[in-house]
């Protein structure tokens, strides 16, 4: 078995300023059960931020980053979405997922945390190869 793991802190700050500033970064990065889920909370910026994490997290957990495969196009094909108990789960669409598939991934691992200033998250994939 297989392991690879992606690693990915933000500022949440910075996420406020550009969310602030560029109206449509929230279209062109949140799907909008995301855009719904953080919105509704009292603070939403950590929690965007948060999910921001987790899609570079998953990209570098990939192995492209940001940078590569076209990762910032990529980034609304990784949301997260939350299990009843809170628990966030990463679901993949479009040629992000098929990378997945092409790397015989079976199993995916998310995890989200904040303070009031920096969000992190962790992503670990699973394949067989």
């Amino acid at each position: 078995m297989l392991i690879s793991q992606g690693v990915d802190i933000v500022d949440i700050l910075r996420i406020k300023d550009v969310m602030n500033r560029r109206k449509s970064f929230k279209n062109k990065v949140f799907t909008s059960y995301e855009a719904s889920f953080c919105s509704n909370r009292y603070n939403p910026f950590p929690h965007f931020a948060a999910r921001f994490a987790a899609k570079e997290a998953c990209l570098k957990a990939l192995g492209i980053g940001l940078g590569g495969f076209g990762g910032v196009n990529r980034l609304k094909e990784i949301e997260i979405k939350s299990e009843e108990t809170g628990q966030p789960v990463l679901c993949l669409s479009g040629s992000v997922k098929k990378l997945t598939i092409e790397k015989s991934v079976t199993q995916i691992s998310v995890s989200l945390s904040h303070t009031f200033e920096l969000a992190i998250a962790s992503v670990f994939l699973m394949s067989m190869n």
